[in-house]
């Protein structure tokens, strides 16, 4: 997930076997040829959120382009932004809202590409008392971080809801207020909490915020402005490769998940768990538009609704943010 650091998201889990191994997904050794090392550095840790990146590893795909990609992880205590200020990272993984809060502070950033074309935030209830729309909100009590109180607020704003009216509970990141009955529902992601309580058998009711005129590009690609005169090319074959993992993840979900844990055996994740978040993450990163367009993709008009919502969260941006140029040599634009 992209770097809320109010949340604590991962290690809900147990570890479990890994199920399913390399050979599954036909890999292919890498190329043997003269490599330029450069490191992606990852929103948050290591899981099958980023299953596509690691397909792209361990099938050589980022090698034919030259490349030697260490993929770091980020966490609560590793932000995506100073890497790729310094140069220690090549790309980085962040969102819309916390790229906007860098450049303003004058960092030199670029949003190359848009890996979640839908935010993943949800509002989360139980079936007997279910939260379908932002009006379903007023007179319940939510779940959340304070911090996260402006994110309600536009969602308010966006669908007319007055905020006073619902009672904001700060809370841990964890369904239990819910299931404890503290709380109507929670502010979380959709591939988190919501999966947390499928696996114990919990059934669940998501509204997707996104649904709701919540526009906020996610798990997006940042680079410098220095990098993309500079590193062109890197940059190019960086993004190839993780186009060509996107896509083979999409096919196989399960897959991409076992790879996870195979490569990372030490992370505490368990295969259940991997496996339904990386499908419940395919339809908040595929859409017509990528299907029409390539993986990443974004129109003038997506740019102009993250616009209207980085108003309403206090971030001034413009469209010029965004930088396509990278994308559309990947896909032959």
């Amino acid at each position: 997930m992209t770097r809320y650091p109010t949340f604590t998201r991962r290690g809900l889990m147990a570890t479990g076997a890994a199920g399913l191994g390399v050979a599954a997904l036909g890999l292919t050794p890498r190329a043997a040829r003269a490599q330029s090392s450069v490191a992606l550095q990852l929103s948050w840790l290591h899981s099958s959120q980023f299953g596509g990146s690691y397909i792209a590893q361990s099938r050589g795909w980022w090698a034919e382009e030259g490349l030697d990609v260490a993929l770091l992880p980020g966490g609560p205590n590793a932000p995506v932004e100073p890497p790729v200020v310094s140069g220690t990272a090549l790309v980085g993984i962040s969102a819309a809202d916390y790229t906007a809060a860098a450049v303003e502070q004058g960092a030199p950033f670029k949003i190359l590409g848009v890996a979640m074309q839908k935010n993943p935030f949800v509002i989360a209830s139980l079936p007997a008392n279910p939260v379908n729309t932002p009006a379903d909100m007023v007179g319940k009590r939510i779940g959340m971080a304070l911090a996260n109180t402006p994110v309600l607020q536009a969602l308010c704003t966006l669908n007319g809801v007055d905020i006073g009216g619902i009672e904001i509970v700060p809370t841990q990141y964890s369904a239990q207020p819910m299931l404890a009955g503290e709380v109507d529902c929670l502010l979380c992601w959709e591939t988190d909490l919501p999966v947390a309580m499928a696996i114990e058998g919990i059934e669940s009711v998501t509204m997707l915020m996104a649904d709701f005129g919540y526009a906020l590009h996610s798990q997006t690609y940042i680079a410098t402005e220095d990098s993309l005169a500079n590193r062109r090319a890197e940059l190019v074959g960086l993004m190839r490769g993780e186009v060509r993992g996107w896509n083979a993840y999409r096919e196989d979900t399960d897959a991409a998940a076992a790879l996870t844990l195979e490569l990372y055996p030490d992370a505490g994740l368990d295969l259940p768990t991997q496996q339904m978040q990386a499908a419940r993450q395919v339809p908040l990163m595929f859409s017509d538009l990528t299907d029409a367009n390539g993986f990443g993709w974004w129109t003038d008009d997506t740019v102009a609704a993250n616009i209207e919502t980085l108003a309403l969260l206090g971030r001034t941006v413009t469209p010029d943010l965004w930088d396509r140029s990278i994308l559309e040599e990947v896909h032959g634009a």
